[in-house]
């Protein structure tokens, strides 16, 4: 392989120098400010700080509402990741069998990916509206009186709702070219080995999609934790009360509601050190069992 020399030794680091600032600007300064705000009791308007070492982090820790909140986020991230790839790999199955008008049904599937969370936080509002919502009005026929915003499971099943269809396309977008890079030849010879199409999926195509499913199992589960916040934000239209809320938004709530500056920077710094272990745990033990090709 020809490696590329520069005449300049400072030319390769000119040229990493934008990307350098905005990782500089938009996440290592403002990391280090939550940490360093996690250690004080800030007055909200900027006229002065209290050091209070670590009795920010022990409040969280040993708050009751942190604990409910922080299962709830679990099984939350849990639902979303888990459906939003089990129903997008489905729908990329059928679609790559698709012969007659298989753009026009990609299209069909992939549009969504368009809407703003915000947007799809106010389209979850108006199917689950208690008066005038389709998805209402279809469980009631069951006995089920659903009630969004005052019910807390039922707020939580709008939320989880909402943040799969909204996730779907881009693990559809994913899996089918995943699917479609899967040789033609590795295909018919598993057709002839094996006559059942479930089996044939499970022992061949399924493995192939390792490293697919695997790139897109973090990045739901980053979804899931950051990017679901405009969606709840709209869904509680701002008035969270006894519903149910994800980790993200009580740093929101309490820091910039509550003007709980410190504590809200101590949950970010807790919330930070969790998603690197989850991201530890999934590159040292699901990462090892997949093979790339």
């Amino acid at each position: 392989m020809k490696k590329v020399q520069f005449r300049n030794a400072w030319f390769p680091y000119l040229l990493l120098l934008p990307q350098l600032s905005i990782v500089a600007i938009f996440f290592l300064w403002p990391a280090a400010e939550a940490v360093r705000s996690s250690f004080y009791l800030e007055d909200p308007f900027g006229f002065g700080a209290t050091f209070v070492g670590f009795d920010n982090f022990v409040d969280t820790i040993t708050s009751t509402d942190y604990g409910r909140i922080a299962r709830f986020t679990g099984i939350f991230t849990f639902c979303v990741t888990f459906l939003s790839l089990g129903i997008a790999l489905l729908l990329a199955v059928k679609a790559d069998k698709v012969i007659h008008g298989a753009s026009t049904y990609k299209t069909l599937l992939m549009w969504v990916y368009a809407v703003a969370p915000p947007v799809a936080g106010l389209i979850a509002i108006l199917l689950f509206d208690q008066h005038v919502g389709p998805i209402v009005k279809l469980v009631a026929l069951f006995g089920w009186k659903m009630q969004i915003g005052v019910n807390y499971f039922d707020t939580g099943f709008a939320m989880v709702i909402a943040a799969v269809w909204k996730q779907i396309p881009v693990n559809f977008i994913f899996f089918l070219s995943g699917l479609q890079g899967i040789s033609k030849s590795v295909q018919e010879a598993a057709s002839i080995d094996c006559r059942s199409g479930f089996r044939r999926f499970w022992t061949v195509t399924f493995p192939l999609l390792a490293p697919t499913g695997f790139f897109l199992l973090i990045i739901n589960i980053t979804y899931a934790f950051f990017d679901t916040f405009g969606i709840i934000d709209v869904i509680l239209k701002t008035e969270p009360g006894n519903n149910p809320v994800t980790l993200v938004y009580k740093v929101y709530l309490d820091g910039f509601r509550g003007n709980d500056l410190g504590g809200s920077s101590a949950q970010s710094v807790v919330l930070m050190i969790l998603v690197f272990i989850l991201t530890v745990i999934q590159f040292r033990l699901i990462e090892r069992r997949i093979h790339y090709t």
